[in-house]
């Protein structure tokens, strides 16, 4: 079985009901599985996993997005993660024996048929990218849901490659696009400093010369009244989970500051988080069940059965 898993992240975190719904419009969908569903309330996003076969996998996110459009007005939304849509991005990651450029393909199909179905502008990024400085997800979101009301058909820079040369007015805009596997990995801490948090993650990006395939940001959690590292992981191989964990904790302690708890959002790979490291890393929320291999199987062999 040729799989994908495809992680769209849709802008709403705090509103139980629509939550439920969105995620129910993805699991109604035939030979395709919702793995998890995350939402963070400060953060004012959701995060599923779905995985299944290609044209499942698209059918489900095709779905649970028709339903956050619906149920979303980004004119109302805020939050502290960066956003520019109600559907914000949708990657696809290729599985086993699926390629890469069976993800692209995939990520060109769902993003004409969304821009199509819903008049909402599509960005390709990632290895779907048809412009270099696409690539990166943070280019394309630049400027976020308020910018871009007026950047979107008025800045040839900001033409979209699939649907209208305007913002959808409450929806916004989607980013699709193809990747390898990302974890996205945050680590709270003990204070209410936002620039303590900004400066430890300008210390460990690559961009900023920090550690390879690391992407982060500082983030303020109003709600838990702490501070946040928020990163995402592109090369997990490379720089594993517990290296950005004590990195962020001796840059902490540098500062006078303690690292209350990690998070991993969705699903890893077995590889990337060793089961020794789970209580050093101060992990929460955290199962088997967070860890991709075992859900596959589960889903597999329950498709067997079915």
């Amino acid at each position: 079985m040729k799989l994908v898993e495809c992680v769209p992240n849709f802008s709403e975190g705090r509103r139980k009901d629509v939550i439920d719904e969105i995620k129910r419009a993805a699991e109604l969908q035939e030979g395709a599985a919702v793995l998890d569903c995350h939402s963070n309330i400060d953060h004012n996003r959701m995060v599923l996993t779905i995985i299944g076969e290609g044209e499942a996998v698209k059918s489900a996110a095709l779905s649970a997005s028709g339903k956050a459009i619906e149920l979303i007005d980004m004119r109302d939304h805020t939050g502290v993660h960066p956003r520019m849509g109600a559907v914000d991005v949708v990657p696809f990651v290729p599985l086993g024996e699926t390629t890469m450029q069976d993800c692209i393909e995939l990520s060109n199909k769902f993003g004409k048929e969304f821009a199509e179905s819903f008049s909402v502008p599509v960005f390709l990024y990632g290895e779907s990218a048809r412009r270099e400085e696409r690539k990166k997800l943070a280019n394309v979101r630049a400027g976020q849901f308020e910018q871009l009301c007026d950047l979107i058909g008025s800045d040839s820079a900001r033409e979209p490659d699939y649907g209208p040369k305007r913002i959808h007015p409450t929806a916004g805009a989607t980013a699709v696009g193809a990747r390898r596997i990302l974890i996205a990995y945050n680590v709270d801490l003990a204070t209410k400093d936002l620039v303590i948090a900004k400066e430890i993650a300008k210390e460990i990006r690559q961009s900023d010369g920090g550690l390879p395939g690391v992407q982060a940001l500082g983030l303020r959690l109003e709600n838990r009244g702490i501070v946040q590292v928020s990163t995402n992981l592109t090369d997990y191989k490379r720089t594993p989970v517990a290296s950005v964990f004590e990195a962020i904790s001796a840059l902490a302690r540098e500062l006078n500051v303690q690292v209350v708890d990690s998070e991993v959002i969705g699903l890893v790979p077995k590889s990337a988080l060793p089961i020794t490291d789970l209580d050093h890393l101060k992990l929460i929320n955290f199962s088997k069940d967070k860890i991709l291999e075992n859900r596959i199987e589960q889903f597999e062999t329950k498709s067997k059965m079915s």
